[in-house]
């Protein structure tokens, strides 16, 4: 028996465009790679089923308009800046994170 955990299933899954520079990024802790020209969206979900947890609900959130008007997407940088994962381009080594740092916190700022 396997005592490997396996990823979890991707929410997409890229059939176009592979051949474009590949970038390195670090998501909640685990480095992972994406593509040049990626959205922050698209390199997470490309990875796992959704962007971030609800802070109201925990239910997962994977975006919902996907043209920065709906604020579901909201994540954020390790050093605290919020970010809209539909509309932030994926840059080398950016270090995200898409859940609150403590139960306290909230994407809001920590308003509740």
């Amino acid at each position: 028996m396997s005592t490997v955990t396996p990823l979890p299933v991707a929410q997409f899954v890229r059939i176009a465009e592979t051949a474009r520079a590949s970038v390195s990024f670090v998501l909640d802790g685990v480095e992972l790679k994406a593509l040049a020209g990626d959205t922050l969206l698209t390199a997470i979900l490309m990875h796992q089923q959704h962007v971030r947890r609800s802070e109201f609900s925990t239910k997962p959130r994977a975006g919902f308009c996907l043209i920065g008007a709906c604020q579901d997407c909201w994540v954020r940088s390790e050093d605290g800046t919020r970010l809209r994962a539909c509309s932030t381009t994926l840059r080398e080594g950016m270090r995200v994170l898409t859940q609150p740092v403590s139960d306290t916190e909230s994407y809001d700022g920590g308003a509740r």
